[in-house]
C-alpha cells in the first residue's frame, strides 16, 4: 500500500484527489497548507508527497525547501497552475522531484505517484542520524560542534550508510556506488571504513560503524542511543 500526503489548499480539487488515490489503493492523507503538511509530516512516515504551490500560511516552494534543509529526502511532485520553464525550474531549485501541471489527467498523476513512491528524493540537502548531520552542499560531517575530517571518498560511505537508516550494506553495493566499474582493491574499502570508524569515535558520535559478518556494514546506534 501506498502512503501519500497531499497539501493542497483547494477542498474540492483535494477531495478528487483523494478519492480518486483510493479508488487506486493509494492512502492519502489531506492538509489545507504547508504548516499543517509540515506537521503531519512530523508525526507520519510517507511514500511522496504531492504538493501545491499556491497555498496561505506557507507556500509549496517554501515547504518544500524546508524538507530539504531537514534532511527529508521523501519524495515531492508539485501541483500548479504556472506552467512556465522559470516556474517549473524554481520549483525544481526548491527541491521538487517533479512537476505537473493544473489541469490534469487524475491517470497521469496516479502513474507519477507510483514511479516517485518507489525512490528517495536526491534533492535533500541534510542528512541526519543521531548527533551526526551531514551538510550534502557544503560536504561536511558534524557531531554537535565538532568536525568529521573525512576525505570525499569516505564522506561518500558515510552518506550511503546514513541513506540506509541502519540497515547493512554491502561490500559489493558499497564499491559499486563509490567506485564505479574501476573498483580498487579492497584494502581501499578497508582503510576508509577504518578511517570512519576512528572519526566517529573521536568526537563521540552516538552512532557506530559495525561489520556484519558475511554481509558488510551497518550504521547503528549506540546502546541507550534513540534516533
Amino acid at each position: 500500500m501506498i502512503n501519500v500526503l497531499l497539501v493542497e489548499d483547494d477542498i474540492d480539487l483535494a477531495t478528487t484527489i483523494v478519492d480518486y488515490l483510493e479508488i487506486e489503493s493509494i492512502e492519502c492523507d489531506h492538509a489545507s497548507n504547508g504548516v499543517m503538511g509540515l506537521n503531519l509530516i512530523e508525526r507520519n512516515q510517507y511514500q511522496m508527497i504531492i504538493l501545491d504551490v499556491n497555498m496561505p500560511k506557507m507556500d509549496g516552494l517554501t515547504m518544500c525547501k524546508t524538507l530539504r534543509e531537514r534532511g527529508i529526502d521523501t519524495p515531492v511532485l508539485m501541483l500548479t497552475a504556472r506552467d512556465s520553464l522559470d516556474n517549473k525550474l524554481e520549483g525544481f531549485a526548491a527541491g521538487s522531484d517533479d512537476y505537473l501541471v493544473k489541469p490534469f489527467a487524475m491517470k497521469e498523476l496516479v502513474a507519477r505517484v507510483k514511479v516517485l513512491a518507489k525512490r528517495k528524493s536526491g534533492e535533500v540537502k541534510r542528512l541526519t542520524f543521531a548527533n551526526l548531520t551531514l551538510d550534502l552542499t557544503a560536504h561536511t560531517a558534524t557531531v554537535e560542534a565538532g568536525n568529521l575530517k573525512l576525505s570525499p571518498i569516505t564522506f561518500k560511505l558515510l552518506e550511503l550508510l546514513i541513506r540506509e537508516q541502519q540497515k547493512p550494506v554491502t561490500r559489493h553495493a558499497i564499491m559499486q556506488a563509490i567506485w564505479g566499474e574501476e573498483q580498487p582493491d579492497s584494502n581501499s574499502l578497508k582503510v576508509h571504513i577504518h578511517h570512519l570508524r576512528k572519526q566517529l569515535e573521536q568526537v563521540h558520535c552516538q552512532a557506530v560503524l559495525e561489520t556484519i559478518p558475511s554481509v558488510g556494514f551497518a550504521l547503528k546506534l549506540k546502546n541507550g542511543t534513540q534516533a
